[in-house]
């Protein structure tokens, strides 16, 4: 297996653009590849651009009437069927969706088959993480569900348990639904309460259904929830899982919108506590996947401040050269940010929370707590279904 790590890039994923006004700016992808190049990680990883996924990828997943709709779209977007979701608020059609929204998923694709054939021993796409797409429709700025393709992917190739951690703020609706009843696939969830946030999924009970009962986790986080609370949850539940599952791969998803300066959600997480996630995540991979670890990107609205550094973090983990906290962002990077935005982008890859200090739950928890509620009740939920004390 080698020891380095595989990005995942092809510069045609920026073209996954709903428009001007939609809050999923392709200016995030380009500069967080561009801040990858200027702390010189390109020279740590092996760069790929993996083909896109054709039609029976694409079908391990997407219903074949949904894919052909996405197709006449992204020939005609004029003629988007609202029925698939397609030309919505959140989702409008635009010409080359289909190839774009499947190169995405090549990128995710790809990234699975290189970790499972020991080609990579990590591989990060952040152009991926598309986890609302369900089999049948467009969800939340999601098309195709990469993250759903390429554990699909995993399975296809013979993997028999493969764990999926996302912390995005929103719920991994697509890909809970995806696997919803295959006791093969662990997906975990920690996301915002779904009283207050998109997709209004996720409660605790929803645990999966016939022999993929207890297979599905969900950390339904009350709004405001901070860093302490944010690792406290973290480490209270998603450990543990991983330990009593032992995936062959371990996938997640680094949605970069937890951060208390994006616009579209209510949580305030910092920087430094995503990185110590991030930390965790690649951990686990190596304490219960021989390492196998294929990382994705997600929601994070804040496009310029929050967004690149975050990902650049990742990336970085991934290629056994972490960065410091308090390292000052190269000038080149600023300035580019400023031609492309007219934004002034930040000057070190710290929010000041490092390192970011948490209680573990092994030394109790407040009943009163708003936060340790939201644990106790996944907790309950489903560690007695997988044979662990609540």
């Amino acid at each position: 297996m080698s020891g380095r790590a595989q990005l995942m890039w092809d510069e045609a994923v920026t073209g996954y653009d709903f428009g001007r006004d939609h809050p999923m700016d392709p200016v995030r992808l380009a500069l967080t590849r561009r801040l990858v190049d200027a702390f010189g990680l390109d020279k740590d990883v092996d760069v790929v651009a993996a083909k896109p996924a054709g039609d029976s990828t694409l079908r391990l997943v997407h219903r074949e009437d949904y894919v052909e709709a996405v197709k006449a779209a992204s020939a005609d977007p004029e003629s988007a069927d609202g029925a698939y979701g397609l030309g919505t608020m959140d989702d409008p059609a635009f010409a080359g969706m289909h190839e774009v929204s499947a190169l995405i998923a090549g990128q995710s694709v790809g990234a699975a088959e290189a970790v499972w054939a020991g080609d990579a021993l990590h591989a990060v796409n952040f152009s991926g993480g598309l986890h609302h797409a369900m089999p049948g429709a467009a969800s939340g700025f999601c098309i195709y569900n990469d993250a759903s393709l390429a554990i699909a992917r995993l399975l296809e190739l013979g993997a028999q348990r493969v764990a999926y951690v996302d912390v995005d703020v929103h719920h991994g609706d697509g890909v809970q639904a995806a696997f919803w009843e295959d006791p093969r696939v662990l997906t975990i969830s920690l996301h915002e309460h779904p009283r207050t946030l998109f997709p209004q999924t996720g409660w605790p009970e929803e645990t999966g259904a016939g022999e993929g009962e207890g297979s599905a986790v969900n950390v339904a986080l009350p709004a405001g929830t901070g860093d302490a609370g944010w690792l406290r949850a973290f480490h209270a539940v998603v450990p543990e899982l991983i330990a009593e599952f032992r995936p062959q791969v371990l996938v997640t998803q680094h949605g970069a919108d937890t951060h208390f300066e994006d616009p579209l959600a209510h949580l305030a997480v910092s920087l430094d506590a995503q990185r110590a996630v991030q930390v965790a995540c690649h951990e686990l991979a190596h304490q219960y996947a021989d390492g196998k670890w294929v990382a994705l990107g997600g929601g994070g609205y804040a496009v310029v401040e929050v967004v690149p550094r975050s990902w650049t973090h990742l990336v970085a983990i991934a290629a056994g050269r972490e960065i410091a906290p308090e390292a000052v962002i190269p000038e080149g990077w600023r300035q580019e940010v400023f031609a492309r935005t007219r934004e002034l982008g930040p000057q070190r890859m710290t929010d000041g929370r490092w390192p970011v200090a948490y209680a573990d739950w092994e030394s109790g928890y407040d009943p009163a707590d708003r936060l340790d509620q939201a644990v106790v009740a996944t907790r309950r939920a489903v560690f007695p279904l997988r044979g662990l004390l609540a």
